[in-house]
């Protein structure tokens, strides 16, 4: 829990952003959160009376405090969504709670930001299309469940094939790697997919989710990406996206280690690619 406020210090003391580029979100309305999740799952999750199974299966304690930061993080989503269609790219400090379901939350997601963020545009007529590139290593099961016949939202997940979810949802397009993939193989895999499915869907909006769980220390992962790997990872896709002119929206996804500074670098290494690209490239 405490990665989300540490990894947004470490942007702002090394210098990888400035302070007038952050973007306060705003807590999102129910009835944002019901374009994805059942008017009950919301009321029971937000008054903390969801049942103690169903806590369970989320894997967080209830707190009104954690209310407030889950919902603060997909108002995060959106917002990011808003300003990537207004300036090319921006990125979430937080999100990436891809097995949340319409019901229930599982996994450590409670309320499915990617989702909610799409349907939000979608309804507001800000796009028509959506992609969603989804690199956590545990694939994006709530994302593709959700999205299952609702074809304005390509859903893309590339994951490892022999970690949770146990039951997988098929998504649009699902790539099952290995156990123990490394950088090159990971990367050429990515790098042969990625911009013929971009020019294949045409998006109004890629949402990205740039898990960090693919790392060979995370406790989570069962892949073997190096620093390295994933930072070259986050150059590939901000790079495809921004030279083909697709605005890019980005979220931190899975990241599980004991290591607190490594963990929130190798988070920060999406925001120093995203600098990068739009600045230097």
């Amino acid at each position: 829990m405490p990665k989300f406020k540490l990894l947004c210090d470490y942007l702002l003391d090394t210098g990888i952003i400035k302070p007038e580029q952050i973007h306060q979100p705003e807590r999102p309305p129910h009835h944002w959160l019901e374009l994805v999740h059942t008017p009950d799952y919301v009321a029971a999750y937000c008054n903390g009376t969801l049942d103690p199974k169903a806590q369970r299966r989320i894997g967080l304690p209830w707190s009104p405090g954690l209310v407030t930061r889950t919902c603060t993080a997909v108002g995060g989503t959106i917002l990011a969504a808003k300003l990537a269609l207004d300036y090319g790219m921006a990125c979430n400090t937080a999100g990436g709670t891809h097995h949340a379901f319409p019901d229930f939350g599982s996994g450590f997601c409670i309320f499915n930001d990617l989702a909610i963020a799409s349907r939000v545009l979608l309804s507001l007529g800000r796009v028509q299309k959506i992609l969603i590139v989804d690199l956590d290593v545990h694939q994006g099961d709530g994302t593709a469940f959700i999205f299952q016949n609702d074809p304005r939202v390509f859903t893309f997940s590339m994951h490892c094939e022999v970690n949770f979810p146990s039951r997988k949802q098929p998504s649009d397009l699902d790539i099952p790697l290995p156990q123990g993939l490394d950088d090159e193989g990971y990367l050429q895999i990515l790098a042969q997919t990625l911009p013929d499915l971009l020019t294949e869907v045409n998006p109004d909006l890629v949402l990205y989710d740039a898990g960090v769980d693919v790392h060979g220390g995370d406790r989570l992962g069962k892949l073997a990406l190096s620093d390295r790997g994933v930072y070259r990872r986050e150059r590939l896709v901000l790079s495809s996206c921004v030279a083909a002119g697709y605005p890019v929206a980005c979220v931190i996804g899975g990241g599980y280690c004991q290591d607190m500074s490594a963990l929130v670098y190798r988070h920060s290494l999406l925001h120093t690619a995203a600098t990068e690209v739009i600045y230097n490239d």
